[in-house]
């Protein structure tokens, strides 16, 4: 989208929190800042959540928190979202905007490799028992990730990942990025899966959308 363009659309077309956008600003001064969702993927995000009437969330990749404090926004007072990610400096930042924001009992963070807890949540029943869940990790384990969760949420469940135009590079037959070839892979392998319905929505980087058969 055209700066100018997208500059309207925040401008006319966002609900954020005070505090959302005190997570961006934060977030920015990162080195690895770009990892952090588009405010207004976020804010789809908690459309989605809504519409869906979830309760139960799985995100698997939590960074300095937007996207899970976003959902968890979005979440009923019951509501509960499982938040996966390795790094406990990042989500550090995220901790503290959360305890701000009042919702830090709504999330469940789990600091050990995704799969594993995934595996662990599967182990202990939890297959059909999620309403929602959340995708935006290393590309190389996409497909892994999302067979996970096809199992963890419910029929009528939906899937959303991230990052599934890959800055262009997914059109690009000559770009040889590391990460590129997974997420090929992985649109390919949501584009015949008739488990599911589905739909890539070209916003921010490409977040694609899989409701459960």
């Amino acid at each position: 989208m055209p700066r100018r363009m997208h500059a309207y659309l925040l401008a006319n077309a966002m609900r954020e929190t005070r505090l959302q956008r005190a997570l961006r600003a934060a977030t920015q001064r990162l080195p690895r800042a770009g990892m952090q969702i588009a405010p207004e993927q976020g804010q789809l995000l908690q459309l989605l959540v809504r519409m869906s009437g979830a309760k139960r969330c799985i995100e698997v990749g939590t960074f300095t928190g937007y996207s899970a404090l976003a959902i968890a926004l979005a979440l009923p007072k019951s509501g509960r979202i499982v938040c996966c990610d390795v790094s406990e400096a990042w989500t550090a930042i995220a901790r503290r905007f959360w305890m701000k924001a009042g919702v830090a009992r709504k999330i469940d963070l789990r600091l050990a490799p995704a799969l594993q807890t995934l595996d662990a949540l599967l182990a202990r029943g939890g297959a059909g028992k999620y309403d929602f869940a959340f995708i935006d990790a290393d590309k190389s384990n996409y497909a892994k990730y999302y067979e996970r969760c096809l199992k963890l949420v419910r029929r009528g469940g939906l899937i959303a990942v991230d990052n599934t135009l890959w800055y262009g590079r997914v059109a690009d037959p000559r770009d040889r990025e590391p990460d590129t070839p997974f997420v090929r892979a992985f649109n390919r392998k949501l584009l015949r899966d008739r488990r599911v319905d589905m739909a890539l929505v070209p916003i921010g980087d490409g977040l694609s959308l899989a409701r459960k058969r």
